[in-house]
């Protein structure tokens, strides 16, 4: 009988490459999901019943326990970017990959893959990169051969990043930009996969920090996102001292709504991970270990940010007819 794998958060940004790759190994996996029914899009990247998603909360013990059921590695995917409900920091990326490590470690579980970030740090002043430092660490307590991925900032078709910004650039001639000369490494998602399915399969050992070939400025990167989408914005830095007052106004609203108007749009933990460079450090194991030759930004962003052109799919067309002469 073939392997299986049980990947936590299998249908989020991340978890369904590795999915797809894991199946196409011929393993059965199983997507580890709170929402099932909105995960169903999983189920044709194998053969019927390859692929099935499965009711799980990875803040309940029984749950998470019931989800790795006889199988042979498990993958966790779960993080969050913004606090939501019950979906704290804490609870989701300390307490959540301590409960998947502890249970696999009971269960005979013989591999383990877990999703962090680069910036993870138990002394940062960010609760977010905190505790995926502290998640990193529980995970090593119960599984000390589990492998640790640390991407930078992940594009994708489904990203929360490009698609972010570009949808901006169609209200107005400004992208105002808090953190403008941060440095990022951005890293393609499926790039990502590949390395989680090395350490599923036990090709990899340790922790990887996974960045792509280039290392910009946000700025930089967001004039790059600008030339995909045939748009001319003005970029405008936005001092951190003003952005500390906007995520603060924010992040009241939220509290005061009683979540009713979650803050999507920048938080004080955000705003303190923008202080700092996001990229890959000079030691630390990376993409060429793995033997994984990254994608670059431009072989990937205009196969999905075409949809924010003037014209969508049409623009290329529109802009030869222009250049016609009569």
């Amino acid at each position: 009988m073939s392997k299986m794998v049980t990947i936590y958060g299998g249908s989020g940004f991340v978890g369904r490459y590795i999915a797809r790759r894991m199946a196409n190994k011929g393993w059965r996996v199983r997507v580890a999901v709170r929402r099932p029914n909105e995960a169903m899009f999983v189920k044709p990247y194998g053969v019927v019943g390859q692929v099935e998603p499965i009711l799980c909360n990875i803040r309940d013990d029984a749950s998470v326990a019931a989800a790795m059921q006889g199988a042979d590695a498990v993958v966790n995917c779960v993080g969050v970017l913004n606090e939501l409900g019950k979906n704290e920091f804490d609870a989701v990326q300390t307490e959540g990959a301590e409960r998947v490590a502890r249970l696999a470690a009971q269960h005979g579980v013989a591999r383990m893959v877990h999703l962090s970030a680069i910036g993870a740090d138990a002394e940062a002043d960010s609760d977010y990169a905190r505790t995926k430092a502290e998640g990193e660490a529980a995970v090593l307590a119960h599984m000390p051969g589990a492998v640790i991925l640390r991407p930078s900032v992940i594009f994708g078709t489904e990203d929360q990043f490009f698609n972010r910004f570009a949808g901006m650039t169609r209200f107005g001639p400004f992208l105002p930009l808090v953190g403008a000369e941060t440095r990022f490494q951005p890293v393609y998602v499926d790039d990502v996969a590949q390395a989680a399915v090395q350490g599923v399969l036990g090709q990899a050992a340790g922790t990887y920090e996974l960045g792509g070939p280039e290392v910009k400025t946000f700025r930089a990167l967001m004039q790059q996102m600008l030339e995909v989408i045939h748009r001319r914005r003005i970029i405008l830095g936005v001092p951190f001292w003003i952005g500390k007052i906007m995520a603060g106004v924010l992040d009241i609203v939220k509290f005061v709504s009683f979540q009713l108007f979650p803050n999507h749009i920048l938080t004080k933990d955000q705003l303190k991970n923008l202080r700092h460079d996001n990229v890959v450090s000079d030691d630390a194991k990376g993409f060429a270990d793995l033997g994984i030759e990254p994608a670059a930004l431009d072989s990937v962003l205009p196969e999905y940010l075409w949809k924010f052109r003037p014209a969508g799919q049409y623009d290329d067309i529109q802009n030869s007819a222009r250049n016609l002469k009569i």
